[in-house]
């Protein structure tokens, strides 16, 4: 017999036979079995069973990834530091058919019910939701530290590699289009400085500082008493020795801190650069109120974060992201945060959108991460450097298309009056 549910397919066949407008690539099965033209710019060839398995258990990004980052699913024609054309053919051209049941039976059967059992995942992988809460629950100081050490302690030198100099893991903003990377960071921190309108002798707050490139920026180029917090202890060390060997310690210092214990207060202006994104939807009124309690009247506020493209999407992140990248990570739309911060009792006084910026300095990312590939697969393993360069590529794409964007909103803290402070027009 050689009815339907009765045909052993390949592989190959079965991947075919899921896909609705045909192979964009050649492909390549352990069983032996190809599919896709032979002239193809990318192969991507399935190695193991295992293999098979995460991709079947867990369909789309995060079984994809899995397979990816154990070195079970390998792809010719790319750099695994940017990936980025790839992604986008599979982007573009890799669309999926859910077939009829009968079918769906006998691509099943071929490729193993037991593939159908998740393998354990890599070791690069954090934890999935529902058993973080060991570490506490969500966006709780245990948990968020947790969270921020998966992701920011992997190495100082690593991000050396990746980042360049400024060692800036955020969004820089490009005069132009030949602008370098490390010119764009600069860039970045001064217009903060500028939008927040500091001056010789006033205090600064950064929330969650990095490796303290606007802690530093600020008080070398505006006089200003500078403090930085992390809760990763890596980048506060990193930030500490910066600041001396720069000899900046008279103004700049960065701690070692949950944002939540800092006792200091009338503040003359805050940044947030990079953080919005780790604390969670559902704490941006306390987050929010904690900034204006810091404030002096007629201080501002810079808030520098990714956000959707509306407020219709969950805030989640994605699989992938959430368990390889920032875990407990949620991003909103701009529109949410600005309502947040009039609640605080702050008023948004200007909003920019620098989405084209993101994708910029994400290409800029990924060059260096290539230039740097064995440094960086030696500093923190194959399976890291994987993950960083899908990624990023990944964002890009992202930002490229506008499903996410990056948001600076600026506001003030009003006097007992209702006065601002502000200039009729914009001065930044």
């Amino acid at each position: 017999m050689t009815t339907e549910t009765t045909t052993r397919l390949t592989i190959a066949q079965a991947l075919e036979r899921l896909m609705r407008h045909g192979m964009p690539f050649r492909f390549e099965a352990y069983d032996g079995s190809t599919a896709g033209p032979e002239d193809a710019a990318h192969t991507v060839r399935l190695l193991t069973e295992r293999g098979l398995a995460y991709l079947m258990s867990t369909p789309g990004d995060l079984g994809f990834a899995r397979a990816y980052v154990a070195g079970d699913l390998e792809i010719d024609g790319v750099h695994p530091g940017d990936p980025y054309a790839m992604m986008q053919l599979f982007r573009s051209r890799l669309t999926f058919r859910l077939p009829p049941p009968g079918e769906l039976v006998t691509i099943v059967r071929s490729l193993g019910l037991s593939h159908l059992v998740a393998p354990p995942p890599p070791p690069e992988e954090h934890l999935p939701k529902w058993r973080r809460v060991l570490e506490g629950l969500r966006h709780s100081r245990s948990r968020d530290a947790e969270a921020i050490h998966h992701h920011y302690d992997v190495s100082n030198r690593f991000y050396e590699l990746v980042l360049g100099p400024s060692m800036a893991y955020t969004c820089a903003v490009y005069p132009d289009t030949d602008a370098t990377l490390e010119q764009a960071q600069a860039e970045k921190f001064d217009l903060v400085c500028r939008k927040l309108d500091l001056r010789p002798g006033q205090r600064l707050l950064d929330l969650g500082c990095g490796w303290g490139g606007m802690v530093s920026h600020a008080a070398e180029h505006y006089g200003v008493e500078a403090l930085g917090v992390t809760l990763s202890r890596e980048q506060a060390t990193w930030a500490q020795e910066s600041i001396k060997a720069r000899g900046l310690d008279h103004l700049a210092e960065v701690r070692f801190m949950d944002y939540r214990d800092v006792p200091e207060r009338d503040f003359d202006a805050i940044s947030s650069i990079g953080l919005t994104e780790h604390i969670g939807v559902r704490n941006y009124a306390p987050y929010f109120a904690f900034v204006e309690d810091r404030l002096k009247p007629g201080g501002r506020l810079l808030n520098h974060c990714i956000t959707r493209d509306n407020n219709r999407s969950a805030t989640s992140t994605g699989a992938f992201i959430d368990r390889y990248v920032f875990p407990d990570g949620e991003l909103a739309a701009v529109g949410r945060i600005a309502s947040a911060v009039h609640d605080a009792g702050l008023e948004v006084r200007h909003s920019e959108n620098l989405r084209e910026h993101y994708a910029m300095t994400l290409r800029d990312w990924c060059r260096n991460l290539e230039a740097h590939w064995d440094e960086a697969v030696a500093e923190a393993g194959l399976g890291t450097a994987k993950v960083w360069g899908m990624y990023m590529a990944g964002s890009r794409i992202a930002f490229d298309v506008d499903e996410i964007e990056l948001h600076q909103v600026l506001a003030v803290k009003p006097d007992a009056e209702g006065r601002s402070g502000f200039p009729l027009r914009p001065t930044f």
